[in-house]
């Protein structure tokens, strides 16, 4: 462990103190999961409640231009996991390179998601001020409201994610971040990254799949 990792207070071995690191990561996203549990629940209680209904609402979706960014995470999450096998290396400029792909794919799914609301927005979808004008059912206002809580919920949560991206880009650029010494922080985030991806790999065929 110690290859890729420096050792600080009250550790006094690496292993110990990448298990804390990762117990740390994991008890968040515990919490995380708990979170967005709680959504997935309500869809699910939804189309189980109101089938018919959540399908008719289901097919309003934009779910090509969803698949686009269904696409655009999978390889995101790829360039996170290349990241920190070459941070683990020593690669410095790889890892750059591989952690700049993922921040701009990530803003390449924020604005297409941005583009998504604007056309949701602009046919009556969204159960906000100015549209919702189609959501004359009940059930298709509430599916809407599911759908527009969880998708911008996980929205913020790419947008920590790409920071956090940016900010190791900027960290190794001007070498405050030592490779392979400080590659934890790589996995780390990493793994928060590929959290987020699997959220969204679950609302897809939740939200935008119900057939």
């Amino acid at each position: 462990m110690k290859e890729f990792t420096r050792l600080h207070e009250p550790f006094s071995d690496t292993s110990r103190q990448v298990d804390a690191a990762m117990m740390g990561i994991f008890v968040f996203i515990g919490t995380e999961i708990m979170l967005f549990g709680g959504l997935f629940l309500a869809i699910a209680w939804l189309r189980l409640e109101h089938p018919q209904e959540v399908v008719a609402a289901s097919k309003q979706m934009h779910w090509l231009l969803a698949g686009g960014n269904t696409a655009a995470l999978l390889t995101s999450s790829a360039a996170v996991a290349l990241a920190v096998e070459k941070a683990k290396a020593g690669l410095r400029r790889m890892t750059m390179t591989c952690l700049a792909i993922a921040a701009l794919l990530g803003l390449a799914f924020l604005g297409l998601k941005v583009l998504e609301y604007s056309w949701e927005y602009g046919e009556g979808l969204l159960p906000v001020a100015g549209s919702g004008s189609r959501l004359a059912d009940p059930t298709d206002r509430m599916f809407m409201g599911v759908y527009l809580i969880a998708t911008s919920l996980h929205a913020v949560h790419l947008s920590i994610g790409i920071m956090l991206q940016i900010g190791l880009v900027a960290g190794l650029a001007i070498r405050r971040l030592e490779l392979p010494q400080r590659a934890l922080i790589v996995m780390v985030i990493g793994i928060y990254w590929h959290f987020v991806d699997v959220v969204w790999i679950f609302l897809y065929p939740l939200l935008y799949l119900a057939r």
